[in-house]
């Protein structure tokens, strides 16, 4: 049977995705968490003051999120940067949403956000969550909303209908994944979609002025397995990193360096956003904190040359039924640690010099660490880290979580990971 510590801290991070259906959520459930650890607020378009000791937050879009906490010493050698992200792939709901269709039934028309393996998505309950922009006395405000009710399925055509269904589909996101949401009721007003979210956020429909909305499975992630050893969950990608790297943070105090814990959106559709990691966000609060400190030009970019990033983002686990898919050497396996990432072109961001840094990390943690390269034939994704160092130039290592069914809609990981990687943030953010 697996540890209670394990399991307890795999239910506290179920529990956090349980809150996050969107990465508006987890940013929203995050300010929660430091602002009861007693940091305090920034807002980027106000002076910044930050005092040895102290901890702070500062928000971009309601959706990224950067939180440091200053030593006690006046002369930090540098920042222990952490880097996650809260997005993972789902169906956002379009502009003008309602569908009829056979005068019977009502539909949602949505599109793709990231890489999603799409049948994954059919025959669950689903709900929507994330924010929108209404009008408001002063303005325009923007309101947090998740439905929280079973309110659409996408279903499946019977195989009766369709013989060749295992045989493999090419599913068409806007011919076949479209969510069954209610009847049709001719002669109905407006959106019934923007009518139960206006309600659910106090306004009237016609004040929605603008809106982020995306689908979410409803079910909740669990333990599995025969000792309990497996976690299922939604967006364990890369949420479950989200969550251990800002636990780490917030359980640690800061030695001789400035501790950074870095939480952006749209990783999964490449970054580019003023709130991603290729934006500006962390170039910017890195300089911002150095103004804080009374430092010029150079001695903010000397704090910044003695820093390391360790970009945190789930990794691929040898898959029980395609072990071939694995890589002959490099074959990391649940619960058996975080998984330090490399890429022979650097789509990971790891080098000698920043993989012996997480080694020596975790045997600090005692925790083991695994590594994972892919087939040199079979193409990977990229991550957080070479996108953040293009803009910051320290030492970065990728590392992440090993997992298995990357981007379902539900997706295994291993209970003892979690812990793993909350001890090993520990560690780095103490130095």
């Amino acid at each position: 049977m697996i540890r209670k510590e394990y399991q307890k801290c795999a239910k506290e991070m179920l529990e956090f995705i349980e809150k996050s259906p969107t990465a508006f959520q987890a940013v929203a459930n995050l300010k929660e968490v430091f602002a009861e650890l007693g940091f305090w607020e920034l807002k980027e378009a106000e002076k910044w003051d930050a005092e040895p000791g102290q901890g702070y937050y500062v928000a971009r879009n309601d959706s990224s999120l950067i939180a440091f906490r200053m030593p006690q010493t006046d002369a930090p050698k540098g920042f222990h940067i952490s880097a996650a992200h809260a997005d993972s792939p789902a169906f956002k709901v379009k502009e003008s949403p309602d569908m009829a269709v056979e005068g019977a039934y009502l539909k949602l028309n949505t599109e793709k956000y990231g890489g999603m393996i799409l049948s994954t998505w059919l025959d669950r309950p689903l709900s929507v969550a994330g924010r929108v922009a209404v009008r408001g006395k002063g303005g325009i405000e923007t309101r947090l909303v998740n439905l929280e009710k079973d309110l659409m399925v996408i279903p499946s055509v019977a195989i009766h209908m369709n013989r060749d269904a295992n045989k493999g589909i090419e599913y068409n996101p806007q011919a076949d994944m479209l969510p069954l949401y209610g009847e049709f009721v001719n002669g109905k007003k407006g959106s019934a979609l923007m009518k139960r979210v206006a309600k659910a956020v106090g306004v009237k429909q016609e004040d929605i002025l603008g809106h982020d909305l995306f689908l979410y499975v409803r079910e909740k992630g669990r333990i599995f397995g025969d000792g309990g050893e497996f976690v299922l969950s939604p967006r364990l990608d890369d949420l479950q990193c989200v969550y251990a790297s800002a636990k780490g943070f917030a359980e640690s105090v800061p030695g001789s360096y400035i501790s950074v814990c870095a939480v952006f959106d749209n990783e999964e559709v490449g970054s580019g956003t003023k709130q991603g990691a290729d934006s500006t966000f962390l170039e910017d609060t890195l300089w911002r904190i150095g103004e804080c400190m009374g430092l010029d030009r150079g001695g903010i970019l000397r704090l910044i040359a003695d820093s390391f990033l360790i970009s945190a983002d789930n990794a691929h686990a040898v898959h029980p039924n395609h072990p071939e898919k694995a890589d002959p050497t490099n074959r990391p396996y649940l619960n058996r640690g975080p998984v330090i990432k490399f890429h022979g072109s650097q789509r990971y961001a790891t080098d000698a010099v920043s993989a012996a840094r997480l080694r020596s990390i975790c045997e600090k943690a005692r925790v083991p660490c695994q590594t994972y390269a892919n087939r040199s034939d079979i193409a990977g994704g990229g991550t957080l880290g070479n996108i953040s160092t293009s803009h910051v130039s320290v030492s970065s290592v990728d590392i992440g979580l090993p997992q298995l069914a990357m981007h379902s809609a539900m997706e295994t990981a291993g209970v003892k990971d979690t812990k793993y990687a909350v001890e090993a943030f520990k560690a780095f953010f103490a130095e």
